[in-house]
Formats: structure tokens, C-alpha cells, sequence
């Protein structure tokens, strides 16, 4: 248990520091396409390097979604909730203390007047609840019984990099609650005042899209 909970810790900090570091540190301008792929590639990357040891959940929404489904205890999934949101800290607390700005700008998640497309609450919650399903929904898919094997992190991985070309401009894209607390405890003010949604909407998708898989909807034929 102490290797998946250090495995859970450091996948989450190095997704912080890589996805939300190309936002942070990246070249100027703003480049959607280069912070999309960051955090694709980073996935794709723990799936390979911690992926063995536990299975790269590296995510909250994630974790629930295999409780959910019934591939992980609730005791393992609090502890996996644990790492994660430290992991998720020290990533961002490693990024402040690298960029220009400090905690300033951290890539936190938010929505309304002053944030990128400046969408609104309801089309930002909605985004998070139907992608978060959709990407637990990949996950749950290509990890199951019938594995997909060596293909497995790259699916996964693209699939978070197109969620993010897709939505950058609506929420900067969470569907991962530790990924969006790290960076708001840091930054505070209006990220850690919007932060709850990063929470609620990821959670109501990672049911959504595991109670496919629980309720046999999306499970294969033996």
C-alpha cells in the first residue's frame, strides 16, 4: 500500500507540474494545442512508469469511478484520494516556486467574466460532468478484463489531450479534482472560491460513466 500510495502521489505532482506548467511556463502566446497535449503526454507517461504499481488513477474522479464500478475498495480509494491531493499540492507548490508570476498563475480551473471564454456556470458544469464521464469512461474501457495492454496509457492519454483542445477555453479543463485543488489552494481568491465545482462535477460524471460499467451497460461478452 505505501508503494501505490507513493506512486498515486508522484503521478499526480508530475500531471500538475507538466500539464499546468505548460500553461504556466510555455511560450507566449497562450498556446492551447502545447497545454493540451502537456497533460496527455503526461499521462501517457505515469501510465508507463507507476501504471504497474497502481494503475495510474492519478485522479479523484478517477479513483470513485473504479469504487464505483466495483474494481477498488472504498478504503483503497480513500487513500488514493490522499495521495492525490497532496501529490497535486506539491506539484503546484514546485511550480510556483519555478514561475515568473509565483502562485499568481498556477493554471487554476474557474469559469465567468475574466476566465479565457469566459463561459458561464452552467455550460462549465455541464463540460465537466459529461467529459469527466467520457474519459472514466475510456478508462474503465481499455483497463477491464479484456485488457488492452501497452495500448492502454496511450488511449488514455489522448483521450485527455483532445478533452483539453476541446474545453481549455470553458473551464481550462479539470475533469480531476486534486489537478484543480493543488493550483487553488496556492492561488486562492477566486479559484479557491470556484474550486467546489472541480469537485462536484467530475464526481456526478464519474458515477455517471462507472454505473455503465456496474450496470454491465458497457461491459463486454464473456
Amino acid at each position: 500500500m505505501v508503494k501505490r500510495f507513493s506512486a498515486e502521489l508522484v503521478g499526480t505532482m508530475v500531471l500538475v507540474l507538466f500539464g499546468c506548467g505548460a500553461a504556466v511556463l510555455g511560450p507566449a502566446p497562450f498556446d492551447q494545442l502545447a497545454v493540451s497535449l502537456a497533460f496527455g503526454f503526461a499521462i501517457v507517461a505515469m501510465a508507463y512508469g507507476i501504471g504497474p504499481i497502481s494503475g495510474c488513477h492519478v485522479n479523484p474522479a478517477v479513483s470513485l469511478a473504479a469504487f464505483v464500478a466495483g474494481r477498488m475498495s472504498a478504503k483503497d480509494m480513500g487513500l488514493y484520494w490522499v495521495a492525490q491531493i497532496l501529490g497535486a499540492v506539491i506539484g503546484a507548490a514546485i511550480l510556483a516556486a519555478i514561475a515568473k508570476t509565483g502562485v499568481e498563475n498556477l493554471g487554476q480551473n474557474g469559469w465567468g467574466p475574466g476566465y479565457l471564454g469566459e463561459y458561464g456556470l452552467v455550460p462549465a458544469a455541464l463540460f465537466e460532468v459529461v467529459m469527466t464521464a467520457i474519459f472514466v469512461i475510456v478508462i474503465l474501457g481499455v483497463t477491464g478484463d479484456q485488457k488492452h495492454g501497452v495500448f492502454a496509457g496511450v488511449a488514455i492519454g489522448i483521450t485527455l489531450a483532445v478533452i483539453h483542445i476541446v474545453g481549455i477555453q470553458v473551464t481550462g479543463v479539470s475533469v480531476n479534482p486534486a489537478r484543480s485543488f493543488g493550483p487553488a489552494l496556492l492561488a486562492g481568491g477566486q479559484a479557491l472560491e470556484q474550486v467546489w465545482l472541480f469537485f462536484v462535477a467530475p464526481a456526478i460524471g464519474a458515477v455517471l460513466g462507472a454505473l455503465l460499467f456496474r450496470l454491465k451497460v458497457l461491459e463486454p461478452d464473456a
